[in-house]
């Protein structure tokens, strides 16, 4: 069978060793990225056959940078495997284009399993995603409430929660400072919130970062 070229995204470096461990013996792993603009700039790059990424990363978020890669890349492999297993974040993962969603207290066969059956252009989605076995620290109507926020707000929001100044996520963004000003009063009307704190603990709490 051919290897399979796969993109892998986690902003744990112990993670991303244990995939490469775990996949390299059958299939080629193109490179690694902490970061979900760092991902999509790879994945454009490198074109690979398989994406495997988290949905809480620095930056620019899994579900975001999944739904810039599909606008890219459409015959692109994505499999999630994260920690959040809400409906909410399944629902989402599979909007931004995602062809399977794992959970990241599977064992490796399931892990496996989750990747031969996407390579082969079936959906995955681990037993009990979006089910009765949902965790219990996880809040869906706070996951649905974050994701249901414009791209934009959702990046704002990341990167002020990141510590990042009003000037730094100008920058980043490649958008004015004033234009970060309205969109962080948008959030906050949105949000039911009053400060940058508060900002900072929902995006904590929905694990945005």
């Amino acid at each position: 069978m051919e290897r399979a070229r796969i993109l892998l995204a986690d902003d744990h470096a112990l993670m991303l060793d244990g995939f490469c461990n775990l996949l390299q013996p059958t299939n080629d792993v193109l490179g690694t990225a902490g970061d979900g603009r760092t991902l999509v700039d790879s994945a454009l790059r490198l074109n690979p056959d398989l994406i495997i990424l988290d949905i809480t990363m620095p930056v620019l978020n899994g579900i975001d940078a999944a739904r810039e890669i599909r606008k890219h890349l459409p015959l692109v492999k994505i499999l999630f495997v994260t920690m959040h297993t809400s409906p909410a974040y399944l629902q989402a993962a599979l909007e931004a284009g995602a062809n399977g969603y794992a959970v990241k207290s599977s064992d490796r066969a399931r892990i496996l399993e989750a990747v031969e059956t996407v390579l082969s252009g079936q959906r995955y989605v681990s037993p009990g995603v979006g089910g009765e076995h949902l965790d219990r620290w996880e809040d869906p109507a706070r996951a649905a409430a974050s994701l249901r926020l414009s791209a934009r707000e959702r990046q704002i929001l990341q990167l002020t929660a990141e510590g990042k100044s009003r000037k730094e996520v100008a920058f980043a963004l490649g958008i004015s400072e004033k234009t970060v000003a309205f969109h962080k009063d948008n959030l906050k009307n949105k949000l039911g919130l009053r400060s940058t704190a508060q900002l900072t603990r929902y995006a904590l709490d929905t694990g945005l970062i």
